[in-house]
């Protein structure tokens, strides 16, 4: 690979991880569960790209990455949508508390 090549993308990387932090930094806090569930459609996204290395079985470390990436997606996943149920029922009018 030509090293400008990878230097700009290095540069791209950097760039948007910096600019994600801070985007991210100054969301307020009524926005977080939109935020979350656009975060789980993107991991929905890196199951389906793992499953399919994964799936490919062309060298063991293929598959054993792909399978690894398929866990910590669906692992985010999950916990994504378990902290977005919870902060949704936050929101919601309760029973009145009986004294």
């Amino acid at each position: 690979m030509n090293l400008d090549l990878l230097l700009t993308y290095l540069y791209v990387f950097v760039l948007a991880t910096f600019l994600g932090l801070e985007i991210i930094r100054r969301v307020s806090p009524m926005l977080h569960t939109p935020l979350m569930s656009l975060t789980n459609a993107i991991s929905a996204i890196a199951v389906v790209g793992s499953i399919v290395i994964a799936g490919e079985q062309k060298t063991t470390l293929t598959t054993v990455l792909g399978t690894l990436a398929v866990t910590a997606s669906m692992i985010n996943i999950v916990s994504g949508y378990l902290i977005t149920y919870r902060m949704l029922s936050m929101f919601k009018k309760g029973k009145p508390v009986k004294r």
